[in-house]
């Protein structure tokens, strides 16, 4: 292709709902320029939330229904036939099952595609993860010595992934980026949020954003929650994501067992998060593992919320000393973090946000990020070339 020509990029994701990695693809095709760049992008499985937002970007939008699992001939045969019909200059495989199907279809082409993957996982122990996820991140040790390049999105994921033998040579970190004109500081939210769940203007809230996942371990959420509010009985906690609503029953099992249901709030899937996360005091990311680099945590610090962070992934790199680090699966730990910031006044806590928010400015800009992204495109396409 001529190198002035427009670059069609497929990206290969395994669904579009709302989660951090997929946020992060939707934030990148937003302001991609499309000028150069004609992003398409595939759903193995559903269409999702995001889906249809992608569409109203004049993004098109392809899914495969493929059920959770492994894909069945039916569904890779129609993976192939899409794919070559598409004629993509680019495939860029997004998580894990994205990145297999991105190499098996490159198998399947008669003409040369450039495949890169991307990586939105860290691996503290394989252990933690399911059986077939265990089998497609070790399978993925060995095709990944055959793409062009694999993305991390986290430093400790990429040395993670390097220990476990994926090709450290072919690969190279691009972090989470951040719309700091969309995830900015708001005293309306604060007040909009406290009146939609019947709280005075005044009330302290600290808070929690994700979906539904062993891995963010809301248990150790609300097991700090019980501890801190034997000392803070006025303060109050705030929990959204898909599946995070009131039907959840081991979370309201949990609540009542521990005696904290009047101080506890289950807002569900937001499709607000950039309204409602200014309206915190403290954001709190309590993951056990699996994190690589989360995106709540720098929205958080975008709208000058200071965050309290488990030593998951670069969730410490992230926060650095604009917030507080604390081991993972202790909940003791995560109380006397949030007890240590209720305590520092207003005003220095404040200046905490601020700086978190200059960091995210200074470090993990979108429009940083998205660059970084178009560079690595125009290298694979300078060396399929040469």
């Amino acid at each position: 292709m001529n190198s002035l020509d427009k670059v069609k990029i497929l990206y290969i994701i395994t669904n579009l709902d709302i989660g951090g990695a997929e946020k992060m693809l939707y934030s990148l095709l937003s302001k991609i320029n499309r000028c150069r760049f004609e992003p398409v992008v595939i759903s193995l499985m559903n269409i999702g939330t995001l889906g249809n937002s992608l569409k109203a970007l004049g993004i098109p939008v392809y899914t495969l229904g493929m059920r959770p699992g492994m894909p069945t001939v039916s569904v890779i045969w129609k993976l192939v036939r899409l794919v070559h019909k598409l004629k993509p200059n680019l495939i860029q495989g997004w998580m894990y099952h994205g990145n297999l199907a991105a190499q098996l279809v490159k198998l399947f082409n008669l003409h040369k595609i450039s495949v890169l993957w991307s990586i939105h996982h860290s691996i503290n122990s394989l252990i933690s993860e399911k059986k077939m996820t265990q089998s497609i991140i070790r399978f993925g040790a060995f095709l990944s010595q055959f793409n062009e390049q694999t993305v991390f999105v986290s430093k400790k994921s990429k040395l993670q992934h390097d220990t476990l033998g994926y090709c450290s040579k072919r690969s190279c970190v691009i972090p989470n980026g951040f719309d700091t004109s969309l995830f900015k500081p708001s005293l309306e939210a604060r007040s909009s949020l406290r009146k939609e769940i019947g709280l005075p203007e005044d009330t302290f809230l600290i808070g929690s954003f994700g979906r539904d996942h062993p891995m963010k371990d809301r248990a150790n959420f609300l097991k700090a929650a019980a501890k801190l509010l034997k000392k803070f009985s006025d303060v109050h906690f705030v929990l959204a994501g898909t599946g995070i609503d009131p039907n959840n029953q081991s979370i309201n099992e949990l609540v009542r067992d521990l005696g904290i249901a009047h101080r506890i709030h289950l807002l569900g899937e937001r499709n607000d998060i950039p309204y409602i996360t200014p309206a915190l005091d403290i954001f709190t990311s309590s993951s056990a593992y699996g994190e690589a680099f989360p995106l709540v945590v720098g929205e958080a610090m975008s709208c000058g919320i200071p965050c309290v962070v488990t030593d998951v992934g670069d969730s410490a790199w992230i926060v650095g000393d604009t917030g507080i680090v604390v081991p993972p699966k202790n909940s003791e730990a995560l109380a006397n973090a949030w007890e240590e910031l209720i305590m520092l006044d207003r005003e220095d806590r404040q200046a905490l946000g601020k700086a978190a928010r200059s960091k995210i400015i200074e470090s993990f800009s979108l429009y940083s990020v998205i660059a970084q992204y178009e560079t690595l495109y125009e290298k694979v396409l300078a060396e399929k070339l040469n």
